[in-house]
């Protein structure tokens, strides 16, 4: 059984260059379980998918796993029903599912293989049976430019309800790969197919250098037999009885904390040695708890310059336990002003200082921010705070808020920005339970606030905000923070005329701009862009995909 580091190795002794293809299935290989689990249940939610429908899609799920109905055919059944509905709405689906539930399920092990390939130059593509609206806003994320799924036919915007043949699947994956490697200059002879099952083997076949990554029973026993790579990732899937103890422990272990802290104040009568000792209480007992390591660059600019104010990007929950064994004492906090209701809870972290300020309302979190500046003028205490105001779904930065800029303009002290590279291996956004991680932080150095202006604020963030870019080694999308643009490389049908005109489908009627298309009812797999780091894509690649056959909506 090989290890992630074994695999970052092979990738990093295998040549560099695009010639060098690196292709990844998608569920199960790129994601814990199934996409298509989220879709069904969204369809079911939204009425698209009758009761009928589901009974017949489950019938012909059983006859494929059963072996007597071919994917194509499963195909065929699960996308009849979506005739007739209008093909953005499954585009705008595909992003809110994955907001929401999918990219949770993103193995931290294969971003990180995905990563050290592109690293490498290599060409990095998702052949993936399942459909470009389940895969293309995962592609985004990752950085990945060529999608090849299997597809639905589309006319005049609106499913047809129709399979484009053949489909991604079996030896249409392998079709898929050799028209990547045609169109892009890759060797297949020389290059990594990533799987988790038997359905893949001809493509595993085809490929220099196969790899099983979490592999069914039948593919762990064939990569065993043929000597493949295996490597299974415990990251991501159903957590074991004991790591939700562990994570509820870790997650309450904050009011023992703080009641651990009051005996010091009772003798003491210092309110501020009895937090400092609850904070790093906290810190401790909950990184025990969790299994969480930190490896720390740049630990000497978290003593440096105090009162600072700590800004850091928010990926998961466990960045609080992570800004604790970090900064450890004299600390102010911030909190949302739902917390001040919490039983127990509540009263406590007011004792200790945190301010509850309402994120709707500027104008009163700009007023309870006062005590704060009090706070570091005359106390000399610290703030943390994330200036995304939220936690982002993957690693990738969203836009900065500006109060943590304007409070370490009126108080007088620097900013120290802490890049947290990957919390979310702990705890991805939307996830309870924590996972044993090594989590890397780089501390970066004050900077300075003195001359600051507020008319300069924009500049300003901007400018911290590009540290944080810089040390990640991202690059800014279209609109920072925001989603990069996409655009596909499919070819247009020629005969076009646009009009519009409303249909209406069990009752329910939409009204939509369409396109009379000399519509093909075949077609190749479909290699879509999503350059979640490059350009904006050429405007007619984008409106040719629009107008010609689609990716489909739903898939195995």
């Amino acid at each position: 059984m090989a290890g992630l580091q074994e695999l970052l190795s092979d990738i990093e002794e295998a040549p560099g260059g695009p010639r060098i293809g690196a292709i990844f299935d998608f569920d199960g290989t790129v994601i814990s379980g199934y996409s298509a689990t989220a879709f069904l249940r969204e369809q079911l939610r939204r009425g698209d998918l009758s009761a009928r429908d589901l009974l017949e899609l489950v019938q012909a799920m059983t006859s494929f796993r059963r072996g007597s109905l071919a994917f194509s055919a499963l195909m065929t059944v699960s996308t009849r029903f979506l005739g007739g509905i209008e093909e953005y709405s499954y585009t705008e689906l595909g992003e809110t599912l994955y907001q929401n539930q999918i990219a949770r399920l993103v193995y931290p092990e294969s971003r990180a293989l995905i990563a050290a390939h592109r690293a490498r130059g290599h060409t990095v593509a998702i052949i993936s049976s399942a459909t470009i609206y389940q895969v293309a806003p995962a592609a985004r994320d990752l950085g990945i430019e060529h999608v090849m799924c299997t597809c639905l036919e589309v006319e005049e915007g609106l499913f047809t309800g129709s399979v484009i043949q053949p489909t991604c699947f079996g030896q249409g994956k392998v079709d898929a790969a050799e028209q990547l490697a045609r169109d892009q200059g890759v060797n297949l002879d020389a290059s990594f197919f990533y799987s988790d099952s038997e359905d893949d083997l001809l493509l595993l076949e085809r490929v220099g250098r196969p790899r099983a990554l979490n592999p069914s029973r039948q593919l762990r026993g064939t990569a065993r037999d043929r000597n493949w790579p295996v490597a299974r990732f415990l990251s991501r899937g159903k957590p074991s009885v004991s790591q939700y103890l562990r994570s509820a422990a870790a997650t309450v272990s904050l009011v023992p904390s703080l009641l651990a802290g009051l005996p010091i104040y009772a003798l003491t009568r210092s309110r501020r040695q009895s937090i400092n000792f609850s904070l790093s209480l906290f810190a401790d007992t909950a990184s025990a708890l969790i299994g969480l390591d930190l490896n720390v660059k740049g630990e000497q600019h978290l003593w440096s310059q105090r009162p600072a104010v700590f800004v850091f990007n928010h990926q998961s929950k466990a960045d609080v336990v992570i800004i604790a064994s970090l900064l450890r004492r004299d600390m102010a906090g911030v909190g949302k002003q739902e917390i001040r209701d919490m039983p127990v809870i509540g009263r406590l972290l007011e004792f200790g200082g945190v301010v509850m300020i309402d994120r709707a309302n500027a104008a009163s979190a700009i007023e309870a921010m006062a005590p704060l500046v009090q706070a570091m003028r005359e106390e000399g205490k610290s703030v943390a705070l994330a200036p995304e105001g939220t936690r982002s779904v993957s690693p990738r930065l969203g836009a900065f808020k500006k109060g943590a800029f304007h409070l370490a303009m009126q108080a007088g002290v620097p900013i120290v920005p802490i890049v947290i590279r990957n919390a979310g291996d702990v705890a991805p956004k939307g996830d309870f339970v924590f996972r044993p991680a090594t989590v890397d932080v780089e501390v970066l150095p004050p900077v300075d606030t003195s001359r600051w202006r507020p008319q300069h604020i924009d500049r300003h963030v901007s400018e911290v905000r590009q540290l944080f870019l810089d040390c990640l080694g991202q690059q800014e999308t279209s609109e920072p923070g925001g989603k990069p643009r996409t655009g596909g490389t499919v070819g247009a049908r020629a005969g076009r005329k646009t009009a519009t005109k409303s249909r209406s489908r069990g009752g329910r009627k939409t009204s939509t701009t369409i396109r009379k298309n000399a519509a093909r009812k075949t077609a190749p797999p479909v290699t879509a862009a999503t350059a979640a780091e490059a350009e904006p894509a050429d405007a007619t690649a984008t409106t040719a995909r629009r107008r010609s056959r689609t990716p489909g909506a739903s898939g195995a």
